[in-house]
């Protein structure tokens, strides 16, 4: 089925899968990185995008390079605030009426700037309630009848990080912890994190909706984290992973299995048999038919990031190629999403936009991944106000679908 670009920037969106120090305004990092003396590549966005945000990376590592450039003008709080602030504006100009915004705090802690954990959680949710006021109460929700914007944070701990180069506050953590094994100080981060989480979720009212596991998965399996995430499990904090971006389907398994995860972020090496390395595994093609058909029967959500899947794995030659069409075929649960709108140079309209030029997604097909955004999200409100609040949205489909001749 033809889709106008129109009717896919029109139609209601969430993003649930949103790095906020992959997702800065060009022209904002610029500015932030004068203000906070910090050296870049270049000072001119031309220079940037050849240098450090380019179209098309040759690998993972490369991809990454541009965090560290992101994550250090963000240690600062003015501009955390802004940057928060400036994404949420990002969003409802294209119709994304919710979003999770997630980044990991202990990576912009520097006690030294007074970047504590609950001042940089702070200024996120000062940046993106100040977006959400300013857009509920305008004439586009009040008078046009659009659905109002909402969104939660979700906190990530690190799946590896070293006594070296990730951030002040981890580089600290080794320094008094120099007795310990690495696994066990990364362990106690990620506890930390989540404790944290639940108590600036508790006692300030911030909306920290989940937690995420991110970073390097070989070698860091989701499973060594099993006691944050029963931690984040006891509190009624919501949990998505990072598995199955750069390793086989086990990782995926594990962290259903042991890490309680709600959602699966990327999820791409699901359909990869050759990704596969547990030795236990002797028939690998059954365990992914069988996985497959647990996480869809499950409605567990697979949060899909087609423009960084294809950067990030040169392997895939063409969009055609990506696993989504397994996912499709399989029938699970999938929400579109950015990861990074800056690293990636995309947008919720333009992964939308890939997704039904080189996939067959008929209407009924496209609204379902729409509503499994809304339905399937981390709603800081009840199960009921989730519920009012996705369907709004999809009263509000079928609006958008009419007005571009889609429905009668």
């Amino acid at each position: 089925m033809n889709y106008t670009n129109e009717f896919l920037f029109d139609m209601p969106k969430t993003d649930l899968h949103l790095h906020l120090d992959g997702s800065l305004r060009l022209n904002s990092l610029i500015e932030m990185a004068k203000k906070t003396k910090t050296k870049i590549p270049s000072e001119t966005q031309e220079g940037l995008k050849s240098l450090v945000f380019k179209p098309h990376y040759n690998n993972l590592g490369e991809y990454l390079n541009g965090f560290q450039y992101t994550c250090s003008v963000l240690r600062d709080l003015e501009n955390i605030e802004r940057a928060s602030y400036e994404l949420a504006i990002d969003n409802q100009k294209e119709n994304v009426n919710y979003i999770e915004v997630r980044f990991a705090p202990q990576l912009l802690i520097d006690h030294q700037k007074g970047l504590s954990f609950e001042n940089i959680l702070i200024a996120v949710n000062k940046g993106l309630n100040r977006a959400k006021q300013e857009y509920n109460q305008s004439a586009l929700v009040k008078e046009q009848g659009r659905p109002e914007f909402h969104y939660g944070i979700i906190n990530c701990a690190m799946r590896m990080f070293g006594p070296k180069g990730f951030s002040p506050y981890y580089t600290t953590l080794y320094e008094v912890m120099n007795h310990s094994k690495q696994m066990d100080v990364i362990s106690l981060a990620s506890m930390e994190m989540v404790r944290a989480s639940v108590k600036l979720r508790d006692e300030k009212g911030i909306p920290i909706v989940g937690i995420d596991l991110a970073g390097q998965e070989e070698g860091y399996p989701a499973g060594k984290f099993k006691e944050t995430y029963a931690y984040a499990h006891k509190h009624f904090l919501n949990k998505t992973v990072h598995a199955g971006e750069a390793y086989g389907a086990e990782s995926i398994f594990e962290a259903i299995t042991e890490c309680y995860a709600d959602r699966i972020g990327h999820g791409y090496s699901l359909f990869m048999p050759e990704r596969i390395l547990d030795p236990t595994i002797k028939n690998k093609t059954k365990y992914i038919q069988n996985l497959a058909s647990f996480i869809a029967d499950k409605r567990t959500v697979i949060e899909v990031c087609l423009t960084s899947n294809l950067q990030t794995n040169p392997q895939i030659k063409n969009l055609q190629q990506h696993k989504f069409k397994d996912m499709i075929a399989n029938r699970m649960a999938t929400s579109i999403c950015t990861d990074n709108r800056l690293i990636s140079n995309t947008t919720v309209t333009n992964e939308y936009k890939l997704a039904v030029n080189h996939f067959n997604l008929p209407l009924k097909r496209l609204k379902d991944i729409v509503a499994y955004g809304f339905k399937k999200s981390f709603h800081s409100g009840t199960y009921v106000e989730k519920r009012r609040y996705a369907k709004q949205n999809m009263i509000y489909f079928d609006k958008v679908a009419k007005k571009h001749g889609l429905i009668k």
